[in-house]
This record gives C-alpha cells, structure tokens and sequence, in this order.
C-alpha cells in the first residue's frame, strides 16, 4: 500500500467517524458511578441488566480528537504471509477494525467498541470459529463474581443483550466481534474484551466474513 492510499484511507475514516460521532449539549453534566462489570468510572444510567447497555466508561466531557489521531491504515499484509479465507484486523489503539476478503475484492473500515482496560485486552492472532444471528448472552465467571445478580443467560433479539444482532466468535473462549444496541459504545473503551460494532455494520461484515477467517488484535 503506497502512502497516498494509507492517507486516503485515514482520511475516509476520519470522515465516517466523524459522521458517526456521539454530540452532548454543551455543559452537560452525568453522575459518575462504577460499572460493577469492568470496575471503571462510567457515565450515563444503565438500560438494562448486560454490562453493555447504557453506559460508557469515557468522560463525554474529553476532548474526543484524541480517539481520531491515532488512526493508522493498516494492510493484511503487515500481519500474514497470505489472505487464506480473509483477513480482519483489530485495531485497538485506533478503535477500528477493517476486513480484507480472501480476493481481496471487499475491504471494509468500521469503528469499534475496545475494551476498557488493558487487563481485558487480549492480542495476538486468531480466527473466526462461529458465527451466529441474534447470538444469546452469557455473563462470564469472572462477570459473576464482580456481580452476582446477573442474569445466567439473555436470549438474542432482545434489547437487553448486549451482544447486537450478530456474532463471530473467536477461537479465544468468550471473545467475539458482535453488534451493540448501545451505538454510544462504538469508538470508546467500552467492552469486557469483545469488539463492538454498529448492528448495521456487523450485519455487513456477517455476510462476507467466512469461518476461518483471520484475525490479528493489536
């Protein structure tokens, strides 16, 4: 990729991102308290029971130019010899994820959800297992144990489940990229270790991405 094309790239997302970004009224004030899932300061009030709905743990009050800067338009080639079935790299610095098909015919950009602490970040490379529509939720032991209320299990196809309209699971237990009910998530530090997407995305990224496809998180 020359540098022309990186610097299109930026530029393309920089546009979408922007387009997509999340606007409060000047002086708008938000109770802080402590989200019981991630043990992070989290502003707004909870929809619902899953960890996912409601609340995001960036003070909406930053100055958001800082999640915007440190985009880098990466190419599959930085991270494996060949495309095989595909390739989605996760960028976690610059909270994007971007899809290469195995013809290298489809590249697709998206904004993502990260997660909130690096204790939660798992990198390296993996790939794509299963996929699943409307995939139901399941809070995780270590879930349970900073909260013992939550629910065992949240059906898809409810508001309530954090987990969107779509799910591809990673060869990492309990780790996926999936949808979100909860569009204030994307772009933000603000997951348990999954990558978040806007439901609309992820519909589109459902229907190209194979089993097998790689995965690089970084």
């Amino acid at each position: 990729m020359t540098q022309a094309d990186r610097s299109s790239g930026r530029r393309q997302f920089l546009t979408g991102l922007m387009a997509t970004a999340l606007v409060l009224p000047a002086g708008r004030s938000f109770a802080q308290n402590i989200d019981p899932y991630t043990g992070m300061p989290v502003y707004g009030s909870a929809g619902g029971a899953a960890p996912d709905l409601g609340v995001f743990q960036v003070d909406p009050d930053a100055d958001q130019r800082r999640n915007q800067s440190s985009f880098r338009a990466w190419h599959w080639s930085d991270f494996y010899p060949s495309l095989g079935k595909g390739v989605i790299l996760a960028d976690v610095t610059s909270r994007a994820l971007h899809y290469w098909s195995a013809d290298e015919s489809v590249y697709l950009l998206f904004p993502t959800a990260v997660p909130v602490s690096e204790d939660l970040t798992r990198r390296g490379k993996t790939e794509i297992v299963r996929k699943a529509e409307n995939p139901p939720w399941t809070p995780t032991p270590s879930m349970r144990e900073r909260d013992p209320s939550l629910p065992q299990r949240v059906e898809g196809g409810v508001p309530e489940n954090p987990l969107g309209v779509r799910g591809l699971y990673l060869s990492w237990p309990a780790y996926l990229i999936h949808g979100t009910h909860d569009t204030r998530k994307i772009g933000r530090k603000s997951s348990n270790g999954c990558y978040g997407l806007y439901n609309e995305h992820v519909l589109k990224l459902y229907e190209v991405a194979e089993i097998g496809t790689q995965v690089a998180v970084f």
